[in-house]
């Protein structure tokens, strides 16, 4: 009792029990994060909040009053601490910055994205200027190093990736980027040349190529004319999309209708999809237009002969729309069935798939079995040279995955299928396939700010969708 009332003394009550509520959070973290190495630093805490032989703040004075520069450099260098911490292991900003996902949430959306709801990730790269994603402001210089370059591993959550959840990732084809053009795919750019190629060759009745001479002629081409970066998981671009199938699901598009182990996924109120609007040469008012929630100078396209206008419309809009005088008729634009598009994946067009006639697909399970053929390999080939790390190679009809001969594979990770809620206007899993559980970030919960960037300061400012609840 003489060496605690001593500890007491010397130290002072104040100081403990800051130091004691300090280990206990400090020790509960490390069980968290699974380092046990970090332990190490308990003396650090002992020495800042009791012993103080060390002066951890150099910049400052330990005793006396400091410049009134100093203390606002010591309120910075906390304040970047504790927001880049709270960003990695708690919550994050998220600004909406394309329609992909109208009329359920709006360019100008500000999102507070939940890190634990599926479990924060330790960074891959964790050398990196805070706040900023892959690339510093106004140049193309990295703001990451990897020079310490850490394996994917996540934390314990509150939950997992549920169907029909959005879900803020990492853009999965964003490892290989177009500097000057990350808001495209890649990969999807290399389909599209090589289509371009392709098609010149007919037009000039030139001799033909298989398509995969035509990708490694487009591939060339565009490295010759650009430059090109690639980046670790956690510095590709954050994408939001709603997760319409987890993993072991088996999904199919169906005219535009989504599937998901056979039964139809009830659609969101703000789900939309392309339509035509017949006016009869007349063009509909604008401001009854906007009141509905349609933005006319990127929702709207008229013909030159103003017989119809292309919509992107939800369920209501059409409802709405099919009750005013002036409009005929309002069709929605689907793709017929056996129409093939190379761009969707898997980017074969054997298959007739397209955006609005897809799969059946299976969406992979981690530890999950599948038999490999050179037919069904265009769907797996990604996630085991890439996401997965082996070596994949196809040598005289035989698959060889590390060097050994193949006819079947296991997988490591759970994979997910994401889709916009604007069906006809996103950059989603029928183009890049899979989305990886190592590429999950984390869950939109709700909307902190939005701003309509089509108006001044403030009128910009949507009240009406501050703080709602994301769906």
């Amino acid at each position: 009792m003489n060496k605690i009332k001593q500890f007491i003394e010397k130290y002072g009550i104040r100081d403990i029990i800051r130091f004691l509520i300090t280990l206990i959070l400090y020790i509960l973290w490390v069980i968290w994060v699974g380092f046990y190495w970090f332990l190490l630093g308990i003396p650090i805490i002992f020495d800042i909040y009791l012993s103080k032989k060390v002066n951890w703040t150099p910049w400052k004075k330990r005793e006396g009053k400091n410049h009134w520069a100093v203390e606002w450099l010591d309120a910075l260098i906390f304040a970047v601490v504790a927001v880049t911490l709270i960003n990695i292991f708690l919550f994050q900003n998220y600004k909406i910055p394309t329609g992909s996902m109208e009329k359920s949430l709006l360019i100008g959306d500000h999102l507070y994205v939940s890190k634990v709801a599926y479990g924060p990730r330790i960074p891959n790269t964790p050398l990196s200027i805070p706040f900023i994603q892959n690339t510093i402001p106004g140049t193309d210089m990295k703001s990451y190093s990897e020079l310490i370059h850490w394996k994917y591993k996540r934390l314990a959550g509150l939950g997992h990736v549920k169907r029909d959840q959005p879900v803020v990732f990492n853009f999965p084809e964003g490892d290989t980027v177009i500097v000057g053009q990350s808001d495209k795919s890649y990969y999807l750019e290399i389909i599209r040349e090589a289509e371009r190629l392709k098609m010149l060759d007919q037009y000039t009745k030139a001799h033909l190529k298989s398509f995969d001479e035509y990708k490694a002629l487009a591939r060339q081409k565009i490295h010759q004319e650009n430059e090109i970066v690639y980046r670790p998981v956690d510095k590709e671009d954050n994408y939001i999309k709603r997760c319409v199938a987890v993993s072991g699901d088996t999904l199919q598009v169906i005219d535009g209708e989504v599937y998901v182990n056979g039964t139809q996924l009830k659609d969101h109120p703000g789900v939309q999809y392309s339509y035509r609007v017949y006016t009869g040469g007349r063009r509909l008012n604008s401001k009854r237009l906007e009141d509905m929630g349609i933005n006319i100078n990127k929702d709207i396209l008229y013909q030159p002969d103003m017989s119809y206008m292309t919509a992107f419309l939800t369920n209501d809009m059409v409802k709405e729309l099919e009750d005013n005088r002036m409009v005929q008729s309002v069709q929605k634009q689907i793709m017929q069935k056996g129409r093939s598009d190379i761009q969707v994946f898997p980017h074969d067009t054997s298959n007739h798939w397209n955006l609005d006639q897809y799969g059946p697909i299976w969406i992979p399970k981690k530890g999950a079995t599948v038999d490999l053929t050179l037919q069904n390999l265009p769907l797996y080939q990604r996630i085991i040279g890439h996401y997965e790390g082996h070596d994949l190679r196809v040598k005289d009809s035989v698959i060889y995955i590390d060097g050994k001969p193949a006819t079947k594979y296991t997988f490591g990770m759970n994979y997910y299928w994401m889709m916009g809620d604007s069906r006809h206007n996103s950059l989603d899993s029928r183009y890049w396939g899979f989305v990886p559980e190592d590429h999950i970030i984390g869950r939109p919960v709700f909307v902190w700010l939005s701003l309509d960037e089509n108006k001044s300061f403030p009128f910009n400012i949507r009240l009406r969708r501050m703080f709602m609840r994301i769906k």
